[in-house]
């Protein structure tokens, strides 16, 4: 894809991103295909019908085992609706983790475009790197806009 279009779906990322309750972090992903067409997004938040109060979103130990990554909800919601993403290009507004990249693998991503520059806390940088050499191991192009 052209940078435009690059801009144009990480910016669009970002703004989905902003849906999530989280206060801590708001990420966005949005899957698309080959001509351009949305396939799915995501937000990280709980699972449809699990209270999201204040209560359970400002506590990491209650929060961690219940939240879905904004990659997970994108992937969920495409199987959901019967919408493959194989061979699709992921945008998403930081870069996967491990457990989002795992996801992405199977589900046939095959490429995932983050914002150059992100500003990645020093808790997830160790698993970023795996996640990227994961990603690039099992093939699918990772790279910057």
């Amino acid at each position: 894809m052209s940078a435009k279009w690059d801009h144009r779906f990480l910016d669009l990322a970002a703004h989905i991103a902003a849906w999530s309750k989280d206060p801590s972090t708001q990420v966005g992903c949005v899957v698309v295909g080959a001509d351009r067409e949305i396939r799915s997004t995501g937000f990280n938040g709980f699972p449809r019908g699990i209270d999201d109060d204040d209560e359970r979103l400002g506590d990491r130990a209650k929060k961690y085992p219940l939240i879905c990554h904004a990659e997970e909800n994108a992937i969920m919601h495409a199987a959901r609706i019967g919408m493959p993403l194989k061979g699709c290009v992921a945008y998403v507004t930081w870069p996967p983790c491990c457990r989002c990249a795992r996801s992405l693998i199977q589900a046939g991503v095959a490429e995932v475009v983050y914002p150059d520059g992100c500003d990645i806390p020093q808790r997830w940088a160790e698993d970023f790197d795996t996640s990227v050499g994961m990603l690039g191991e099992a093939g699918v192009k990772v790279r910057t806009a």
